[in-house]
């Protein structure tokens, strides 16, 4: 028997002379065995709405107990991967298994997974625990059992106290931690989010990112969230994958994609860009731009000398230094070093934010955290510098498209999703 690991999933497969068709099926048998309880593989995952497509030919394997995130602008698909991993949707090709299982064809209430939405779908006449246990009166369990189950899952989300309340008696907060147990009460090896802190303000919302990570670690159950939200994506999850037009962008930790972003779009997706234009010279890691040389870490692999390229530097990696005092400290030490005029600051609590034009109708954004933050003023002459090791190159066009795609992105955000977890 060989063994083949294809993105941390073992498949196995077993040489056989016998075309014998048992002998096939005990090859499928022991490589759905190999694929753990909780794993999730899509194998070329197509889905067609007419002329549209809204996935196109993904593949993704997901470990047990893992917390993944589909992360990306409405429209670009990750909404319906997740609902064809639910079964609302099947695909036009390609395979699904959940735990070694293929899903293709079977109903969602056969599928070992749960679904929550961002709308809680709570029934509003039903108290806390009905609302928890209804799923489990569906099918029939026992009452003795139902009691026993509710009372745990609602422990799991701190709400044993309210089990006699309805519905319109709690917070926003209180309502997902309810269909968060309802949906968990069944005991899922996968739970499906669809967009589940949506609804949420901004402070709540952040609360709930802790705790469903806590809960998450603590259950060793798999994750499946989607979001459009970032900020989410990188707080909770163990991977990311960004999702642009029905397909994967990239797929990694959250380090790894807001540190060294494989493509252009991924890194204006994620967090903040200050985009340079230039043109590649000689060395394939610098780029000279009409504000000055740009240095990289490293040459981009599309790029040849002459060509039209964009340097991406995060705001938190550019250094702002009043002229007078700091220029000719900063031209000793710099890799990189851009003279400008401050145009606006911010003040965003724990960071400052400063606004610096380096002319050409060209800014640069940078922050600072605010106890070692410069104090500088509007109309004041500064230095901008940061070092190689955050300068990303990527082919102009490449970024002008999808800075482009970003913006429209920006300007459509998604629309609410809803439905219920039973």
């Amino acid at each position: 028997m060989n063994s083949e690991v294809r993105n941390n999933v073992t498949v196995s497969t077993q040489k056989t002379s016998s075309p014998d068709s048992s002998a096939a099926d005990s090859n499928v048998k022991t490589a759905s065995a190999i694929e753990l309880e909780g794993s999730v593989v899509l194998e070329g995952i197509t889905k067609k709405f007419g002329s549209a497509t809204a996935v196109d030919n993904i593949s993704l394997h997901v470990r047990p107990g893992e917390f993944l995130s589909l992360l990306g602008p409405s429209g670009c698909g990750k909404t319906t991967t997740l609902r064809m991993l639910a079964g609302f949707e099947e695909p036009t090709s390609g395979s699904i298994r959940i735990s070694g299982k293929d899903v293709v064809g079977i109903p969602p209430h056969k599928r070992d997974v749960n679904t929550v939405f961002q709308a809680y779908a709570l029934f509003p006449h039903m108290s806390v625990a009905e609302n928890v246990a209804y799923g489990l009166r569906q099918k029939g369990t026992p009452k003795s059992e139902i009691r026993e189950r509710v009372t745990d899952a609602l422990d799991m989300v701190q709400m044993v106290s309210f089990a006699d309340r309805k519905p319109t008696q709690l917070s926003g907060g209180q309502q997902q931690r309810i269909a968060l147990a309802r949906a968990l009460i069944n005991r899922p090896s996968v739970l499906l989010l669809d967009e589940p802190l949506g609804a949420l303000d901004r402070q709540l919302r952040e609360e709930m990112q802790i705790e469903l990570k806590l809960l998450q670690s603590r259950l060793g159950i798999t994750f499946i969230f989607v979001t459009h939200d970032q900020g989410e994506a990188l707080s909770m999850s163990d991977r990311i994958a960004i999702m642009r037009s029905g397909r994967i962008e990239q797929l990694d930790d959250a380090d790894s994609i807001y540190d060294n972003p494989a493509s252009a779009y991924v890194a204006g997706f994620i967090g903040q860009q200050n985009f340079i234009p230039g043109t590649v010279s000689a060395n394939t890691s610098v780029m000279e731009s009409r504000f000055g040389v740009v240095r990289a870490a490293g040459p981009h692999a599309e790029l040849d000398a002459g060509a039209d390229a964009q340097a991406a530097v995060r705001p938190e990696a550019v250094r702002v230094s009043a002229s007078t005092a700091a220029s000719a400290t900063v031209a000793a030490t710099a890799e990189n070093e851009i003279p400008g005029e401050v145009i606006g600051v911010s003040h965003q609590g724990e960071t400052l934010q400063f606004l610096v034009s380096i002319g050409n109708d060209q800014t640069l954004l940078s922050r600072s955290p605010r106890p070692n933050a410069p104090r500088l003023a509007v109309g004041e002459s500064v230095v901008c510098s940061w070092d190689a090791v955050n300068v990303h190159l990527f082919p102009s066009e490449q970024a002008t498209q999808a800075r482009a795609d970003i913006a429209r992105a920006v300007s459509n955000p998604a629309p609410p999703t809803s439905s219920i977890a039973l």
